[in-house]
């Protein structure tokens, strides 16, 4: 199968091109600078220049494969305070996506989010988000219109993923919690800490998302969530012993001082379950959880 990958150098694509090369894929690659171009071209796969942006070169390159995962994601702009230009890219994206791929039948995989679908609850692939009139619901409403496109003949699917995708190299949420208390001087937890993320490892989500573009069927919702929920405090707890600081309690109403851009979300509680996922395409996360990651120290030494 001859597959486009778009964020394929970040953190994801850089665990799902070679689990497609190593499956005997094709892969074409999105590159927006010249190193992602050189990095995919010494993993194997093909490259195409552009961005997320260039709407027309996302068609070329769909129209000439048998089928598309999207992982790329305009975090940079997202976390730095245009979380809806990032999403409103990220929705033409995926309309042009489905403008090329309507009655072919051929799989298109796209990345999206767990935390906040089912709050107070295990969340299970049979949810599905709420879409309001907030900034953060764009996305929400974009996983939907993929799922939609089943109706159109694309084999569609969307892979919900754990807030932290974790692994050696990691620089997103869990690494963020790392700095934060190097520079607080305290490991810190929200409340009694209790609140719970799923987390998966990266190579697990890998496999996760080469499964989906092989065979899950139309309209498919995939959790790819290796553990269930892993508390918060534990996540401290670990990274306290690490760095030799003590483990304390952030009351609620301190939690956007202390933690900066994370106080909104390191307080949320949002397990969810991918018992539907692994019987569907047979996924068996088999790296270490996220725990087991945090000791051994690579987010900790002088490079993280």
């Amino acid at each position: 199968m001859r597959v486009f990958v778009t964020g394929a150098s970040g953190w994801l694509g850089s665990a799902v091109v070679p689990e497609l090369l190593d499956a005997g894929h094709q892969v074409v690659g999105l590159a927006r600078s010249d190193a992602s171009a050189a990095a995919l071209t010494t993993a194997g796969a093909d490259v195409v220049r552009g961005t997320v942006d260039d709407l027309d070169v996302l068609r070329e390159a769909a129209a000439s494969s048998d089928g598309v995962i999207h992982l790329a994601f305009k975090h940079d702009i997202a976390f730095s305070g245009d979380f809806r230009g990032a999403a409103e890219a990220d929705r033409r994206a995926v309309d042009a996506f489905g403008e090329v791929l309507a009655g072919s039948g051929r799989p298109f995989v796209l990345a999206s989010g767990l935390l906040g679908i089912a709050p107070g609850r295990t969340t299970t692939e049979r949810d599905m988000p709420a879409v309001d009139d907030s900034v953060f619901s764009l996305r929400h409403a974009t996983a939907l219109a993929a799922l939609q496109l089943a109706s159109r003949d694309v084999r569609s699917s969307v892979v919900r993923l754990a807030p932290t995708c974790h692994g050696e190299g990691d620089q997103g949420f869990v690494a963020a919690l790392v700095g934060i208390a190097r520079e607080r001087g305290v490991s810190g937890y929200v409340g009694d800490g209790a609140n719970r993320w799923p987390a998966a490892h990266r190579l697990d989500v890998g496999r996760l998302f080469r499964l989906a573009v092989e065979k899950a069927p139309a309209g498919s919702v995939l959790h790819g969530a290796g553990e269930e929920g892993v508390a918060i405090r534990d996540v401290a707890e670990v990274i306290g012993r690490h760095l030799g600081l003590p483990v304390v309690s952030v009351a609620p109403a301190d939690a956007a001082g202390h933690f900066s851009w994370l106080g909104g979300i390191v307080n949320l509680d949002g397990p969810a379950s991918s018992t539907a996922t692994r019987e569907l395409l047979d996924w068996r996360p088999s790296h270490p959880g996220l725990l087991e990651d945090l000791d051994k120290g690579h987010y900790f030494g002088p490079a993280a």
